[in-house]
């Protein structure tokens, strides 16, 4: 499996606290079927992300996986204004694997009425938006048909791996299942952070995932997706949105319109 979105890399966020801790995530990740990974710290105003310091801190860990896990770096990307201005000029600064693919992150508390936009601007600088853990984003959940407008505008969706355990509350793992069952989801990952309450492990969601959907999909959601990601590549398994895109978790379609992938 390759794990997008994860937070392993030490001293730059609110993820991993040491290289020792790093390396304890990385042999987690090894043992559970995992062989890349992209370190992703978030660029916030909160937390500078300075490139160079980011490559410092993958070669570091990497030096200790040598064969035996591939990492590689990308950045939990906030639209703030300057992070904005800033990606204009260099993409690559924040992409994953400094290839296409950037995972953007929205606040738990607001998002501008400018945000389709500003998504529509990535893509015509050649960048392709995945949308983090809109499951657990309260704004999200409660409007949906602006988050499958981003999906239809050519956005993907990346769902955290232990939302469908439950690990994040009923509503994000409600709102989880539908969106993977309504071919909403391209993407799972760990969003780990540490060794205990959020940790490097995929195995049990692909177990998971295989069971309730098929082992295609978990195939497409864990391990070829994520792969084309990480090359840079268009993605092998992007399926039409289903019929009922437009209901809202535990409510009643509000659309049913067959709705298509346009590019």
């Amino acid at each position: 499996m390759i794990d997008i979105h994860c937070h392993i890399l030490p001293e730059l966020d609110d993820g991993s606290e040491s290289l020792e801790m790093s390396v304890e995530m990385g042999e987690m990740a090894i043992a559970d079927g995992v062989t890349h990974v992209i370190g992703t710290p978030h660029a916030h105003p909160k937390y500078p992300f300075v490139p160079e310091l980011v490559q410092k801190r993958r070669d570091e860990l990497q030096a200790r996986f040598e064969g035996r896990l591939t990492i590689a770096t990308g950045c939990d990307f906030h639209l703030s204004y300057e992070n904005l201005q800033e990606i204009r000029h260099s993409p690559t600064r924040y992409t994953l694997n400094q290839k296409k693919y950037l995972l953007v992150e929205f606040a738990d508390y607001s998002i501008p009425p400018s945000t389709d936009q500003t998504l529509h601007e990535l893509h015509l600088a050649g960048i392709w938006p995945i949308i983090t853990h809109p499951e657990r984003n309260p704004l999200i959940r409660s409007k949906p048909e602006r988050f499958f407008r981003w999906l239809r505008q050519g956005c993907y969706a990346q769902v955290t791996a232990q939302s469908l355990s439950g690990k994040f509350g009923k509503p994000a793992q409600e709102t989880a299942e539908q969106w993977i069952g309504l071919n909403a989801v391209h993407f799972l990952a760990s969003d780990a952070h540490n060794v205990t309450t959020r940790p490097l492990k995929l195995k049990e969601t692909f177990d998971r995932v295989t069971k309730t959907w098929g082992a295609d999909v978990a195939q497409a959601l864990l391990v070829d997706n994520p792969r084309a990601a990480f090359d840079g590549k268009s993605l092998p398994w992007v399926p039409e949105l289903d019929e009922d895109i437009g209901l809202a978790p535990g409510g009643t379609s509000t659309r049913k319109r067959k709705r298509f992938w346009f590019f």
